[in-house]
């Protein structure tokens, strides 16, 4: 049976359910029943030896834990004599049964159930007098490794979390990303290591510190076992939200990945990887999310710890805390001298220009370009995510940039790259290809510039471009006779006292000169300004879609005239027609 086929014979669970639980809770049960009956048949063959092992280093007065997972040769186990076909021999005390079963887990994967909330729905289940029907389905379903291997059942779970995340996509947007999405931002990550993945016995850590259900790292993980099942992908994350973690932890459980490595917990008020760094990163954080919540530990850690901490180079408003994830994902890149990292994030439009030059967001800017980070950002269609239509963008870091890429960033506008989906999911109503993915791809991993049509859709610019000085402009104070005020003291004293009244500022590209560009666009217009220069500020912003737009010119007036005319005779038919 395939992974679809699989599967769809598992969902067909829900069919018990109808009635008793809405729609979009199906998922509340059949997700956390599928990890139990996967670790159930994982677990089969070594049940004996495990529970021997259990008795004689209880017998010894020895923690038995290293010598259970040894028997057992996974990263788990169970000390309960039942397992799920015994269960099936007592009706009539499933319940407790059940409960006692899941007791006898080793501690991660208790875990996995409770973050589930396991407990509350078997005692839903009991109260509908389901319990026993829907755990005999699935004692019915072999899902043994020797029939299911590890690839496959990752597959066949991804299948059903992306069912569970469609019927209930009011939420599925904050907890999953588009697969295509994923896939995309993936391709970007890897294009410039194809050589170095592709060698025997290759490790590499990955990370994702907003990892939802795990998308993200199982689709890095396909990629690489596709091109290299001799390398090894070890995957970390990070979620806040209790179902979405206990999904992702099973997840990685079912693919053999250390469960370990996946944290509960706000990852900007208590990093769940401390101090670690690496290779690889992908995050699709929410969007515009305040961090009002953590505001007192994110402002302490920018405080106190400085650019020793995550929060150095700037604080953005509270209310979208997506450049924080920004900052966070950079503190975590591997030296470059024990190799740098790539990281890819989806951000929405504000990052690129909100604040201007001093304000959090310019300054984070400013950080991540004079530090020549940022290899490419990639503009997204609308309408690809579940639960927002608004444009998207994909930034890739590094701080290992290939030579040719060196003091420079690539954008490119991808928003044309779409097709309509058959069936549309909450606000999701396009998708990409597998063609717009190899072309984003080609466009990126080739370096260039290309249009289509007259219409660019890569453009590349030096880090500086996206750089500006901001001056203040300052006119004199005039007295009620039009005579200039001067100041009496302080360090102006003798000179032209300022009118704040008529204070201004302009931005100056970074590479051009401050003072020619006030000789030419300001003196003309105000003969008695000058430059304020102890309050210049620099700062950075990226107006993307500027750097795309194409002047069309209006059609010709005779064409609008001919048309308005056309137009005015087909009224005066009808009009005729009417009065006739």
């Amino acid at each position: 049976m395939n992974h679809q086929s699989l599967s769809a014979f598992i969902w067909s669970v829900a069919d018990l359910l109808r009635g008793d639980y809405k729609q979009s809770e199906y998922g509340k049960v059949i997700l956390p029943f599928t990890v139990l009956r996967r670790l159930d048949c994982v677990l089969e063959s070594t049940k004996d030896a495990v529970l021997a092992e259990y008795s004689n280093k209880q017998s010894a007065g020895v923690n038995p834990e290293p010598f259970l997972l040894r028997k057992a040769n996974q990263s788990f186990y169970n000390i309960s004599p039942l397992d799920m076909k015994k269960l099936m021999g007592d009706q009539d005390h499933i319940k407790e049964n059940l409960f006692a079963y899941i007791q006898g887990f080793s501690a991660a994967v208790r875990d996995i159930f409770e973050h589930f909330d396991f407990y509350t729905q078997v005692e839903r289940l009991a109260k509908a007098g389901l319990l026993y029907q829907v755990t005999e389905r699935f004692a019915n379903v072999d899902l043994h490794p020797d029939q299911v291997s590890n690839s496959q059942m990752g597959l066949v779970f991804e299948e059903l979390i992306r069912k569970f995340a469609e019927i209930s996509n009011e939420t599925a947007g904050e907890h999953f990303t588009p697969r295509e999405v994923i896939k995309l931002m993936v391709n970007l990550l890897f294009i410039e290591d194809d050589d170095i993945l592709a060698k025997p016995g290759v490790v590499r850590t990955i990370y994702d510190p907003a990892a939802g259900t795990g998308g993200m790292l199982s689709v890095a993980g396909e990629y690489l076992f596709e091109h290299n099942p001799a390398a090894r992908l070890t995957m970390f994350g990070q979620e806040l939200n209790p179902e979405s973690y206990a999904i992702c932890k099973a997840d990685m459980l079912i693919k053999g990945q250390d469960v370990a490595n996946i944290v509960f917990g706000n990852t900007f008020s208590d990093d769940g990887h401390l101090h670690k760094k690496f290779d690889y990163m992908l995050s699709n954080p929410p969007f515009g999310v305040e961090w009002k919540k953590v505001e007192k530990e994110v402002r302490k850690e920018h405080e106190t710890q400085g650019f020793n901490g995550r929060f150095g180079p700037g604080l953005p408003r509270v209310s979208d805390g997506s450049l924080l994830f920004l900052l966070h994902l950079i503190s975590k890149m591997r030296p470059a001298v024990d190799g740098g990292s790539r990281f890819g994030i989806v951000l929405n439009g504000s990052p690129l220009f909100t604040g201007g030059a001093g304000s959090g967001e310019s300054e984070i800017r400013r950080y991540v370009l004079e530090n020549d980070l940022l290899e490419a950002i990639i503009d997204l269609p609308t309408d690809m995510f579940y639960n927002t239509g608004i444009s998207t963008y994909v930034w890739i870091l590094s701080n290992r940039k290939p030579e040719q890429r060196k003091g420079l960033v690539q954008l490119i506008d991808a928003s044309g790259y779409w097709q309509k989906m058959r069936k549309s999911l909450g606000s999701k109503r396009k998708e990409l290809s597998d063609d717009h993915i190899a072309e984003i791809t080609r466009l990126f991993g080739q370096f260039i510039e290309a249009n289509e049509g007259k219409k660019p859709i890569s453009r590349i610019f030096n880090n500086t471009d996206f750089g500006y000085r901001t001056i203040t402009v300052e006119r004199p104070l005039r007295d009620e006779h039009g005579q200039i005020v001067l100041a009496i003291k302080g360090k102006q004293k003798g000179q032209p006292s300022a009118d704040s009244n008529l204070r201004d500022t302009e931005n100056v590209p970074l590479h051009e000169d401050v003072e020619t560009y006030f000789k030419r666009e300001v003196l003309p217009h105000v003969p008695d300004a000058w430059i304020d220069h102890e309050k210049t500020k620099i700062g950075y912003e990226i107006p993307f879609n500027r750097h795309f737009y194409v002047f069309e010119p209006p059609r010709p007036l005779s064409e609008i005239d001919a048309d308005l005319k056309q137009c005015t005779d087909r009224i005066l038919t009808m009009i005729k027609g009417l009065s006739a």
